[in-house]
């Protein structure tokens, strides 16, 4: 028999929620356009950014770990995790602005600038998300609330994912008129800005009520003693390994297979007829003009279109979860998400539309997946409490988190290399080899990593039945401790 739901209220949904579009909106920029701005705005070659990315995202998972164990050991009277969503929120927001200036140094006084700002950014990074990853475990231990407190939290990610794909390269054009290094510097001044905004009320508007059961013992080697004895775990880890090594490559490249590869003429015609639809909106903001930037323009109308279709996904991900559970339904839409994928790599440079229906599906069937990992977490976390009696939230997220930030810095530093190794230059006309490998870096070869990420979930073992297994026996262990 299932315990009572622990109905939590919108209002905090909401205000978790706010919390990961805060971070996204620095995130999302790193994932899609920190390459392109080092080497097209910032001027650095891409096997320099490959190099800086593969560094600078290690030392991030290196540090996960490390604020996981300190959040784990925080006792305040706001509890573990929110104070440090609290005392990162300017430095985060802070850094996050500082990452996209472009000081006029000269070319090896910008590197030791990317290099200090970037890790800076990904330690804070580290600092920040790793205990708001861990919140997500102890507000509620009920598992239909939790997938529903991952779903409102997926929704705002894909609205700043929407604020980033679809807006941030026509500010830029717009605030820089010419000069993209002054545009980036306004955009992330705003988004930075907000990003503050919406950690203090992530702070403000929640509240942790699940603790560790209150016999266990502070012990270091006994949490990392249990995260390596934890199969789920193990397994969690390969998943957002080689999940986040195919979005860094994908998403890293994207930008580039718009402006490179597509044919300029098909995508102002593509604006042109899409613009009809909405009454002359982007005629006015001067998107379809002659000399316009179609290839920015493009990228961003169809992000936001399928980020739109990604808010649908998700809603029905969470309907579909509670059906089947997690894991399957995880697993299952990964596979139509690599599909549509890979699709990419037989599109036309003329084929926009094509581009536009594809998006659309792999949006859609990403967006489905979206809150499934991360709730997946936190039963990992419960697995854990349920197997030896020992809960350590903080480094159970952290120690997955490590995974993520370990294919953050493959994938964007095996994309940076490829364009590296296909020959790439900045700002000119690319030879056959260089395009071909573009559509390959967007497709065939990020698709690699997602195939070897559903076959570790066809090893994970929470499945619909574990989960209420473990809600149940949990709920009933800490009833006893109240008593």
């Amino acid at each position: 028999m299932q315990p009572a739901i622990e109905k939590l209220s919108v209002r905090e949904k909401v205000g978790y929620s706010l919390g990961d579009g805060a971070a996204n909106f620095i995130f999302q920029t790193m994932m899609l356009l920190q390459l392109s701005f080092y080497t097209d705005t910032f001027g650095l070659s891409a096997g320099a950014a490959a190099t800086l990315f593969l560094i600078a995202r290690l030392w991030g998972a290196v540090c996960d770990p490390i604020f996981g164990a300190l959040a784990d050991r925080t006792n305040t009277r706001w509890g573990k995790f929110r104070p440090w969503i609290l005392w990162t929120a300017i430095p985060f927001g802070v850094l996050g602005y500082l990452a996209f200036k472009t000081p006029d140094f000269s070319q090896t006084g910008k590197l030791i600038y990317a290099y200090i700002t970037y890790l800076l950014l990904l330690t804070v990074y580290s600092a920040n998300n790793n205990p708001y990853s861990a919140l997500s475990g102890v507000i509620t231990g009920n598992m239909k609330e939790r997938t529903s407190l991952s779903s409102f939290r997926f929704v705002a990610v894909t609205l700043a994912t929407i604020a980033i794909m679809g807006f941030t390269l026509p500010m830029v054009n717009h605030f820089g008129a010419g000069d993209s290094a002054r545009g980036y510097q306004i955009t992330m001044g705003i988004f930075s800005i907000l990003a503050i905004i919406f950690f203090f009320i992530t702070f403000l508007t929640t509240k942790e009520r699940i603790v560790p059961p209150p016999q266990q013992k502070s012990s270091l080697k006994q949490d990392l003693s249990d995260l390596i004895h934890n199969r789920q775990w193990v397994l969690m880890f390969i998943v957002f390994l080689f999940m986040f090594i195919f979005l860094a490559m994908r998403n890293s490249i994207l930008l580039y297979y718009f402006k490179y590869y597509l044919d300029p003429e098909s995508m102002r015609s593509f604006l042109v007829d899409i613009d009809k639809g909405l009454l002359g909106l982007l005629g006015s903001l001067n998107m379809t003009a002659a000399g316009a930037n179609f290839a920015d323009n493009s990228f961003s109308v169809i992000n936001i279109i399928g980020q739109l279709t990604a808010i649908a996904g998700i809603a029905v991900g969470n309907s579909l979860a509670k059906r089947f559970g997690k894991r399957n339904v995880f697993r299952t839409w990964l596979m139509v998400a690599g599909i549509m994928a890979a699709l990419f790599f037989v599109v036309p440079p003329t084929g926009i539309w094509a581009i536009l229906i594809l998006s659309i599906l792999f949006n859609f069937s990403w967006g489905v997946t979206m809150p499934l990992p991360w709730a997946m977490m936190a039963d990992v976390a419960d697995f854990s409490e349920w197997k030896f009696s020992r809960r350590a939230t903080g480094i159970v997220f952290a120690g997955i988190v490590v995974g993520l930030k370990v294919g953050l810095a493959f994938g964007g530093a095996v994309a940076g290399w490829l364009l590296n190794g296909y020959g790439y230059v900045a700002n000119v006309v690319q030879t056959p080899t260089a395009v071909q490998g573009i559509r390959l870096s967007v497709s065939i070869f990020p698709v690699i990593a997602l195939v070897l990420c559903i076959i570790s979930l066809f090893i994970y073992g929470i499945g619909k039945k574990v989960e209420y297994q473990m809600q149940d026996e949990l709920a009933a262990r800490r009833k006893e401790y109240e008593e």
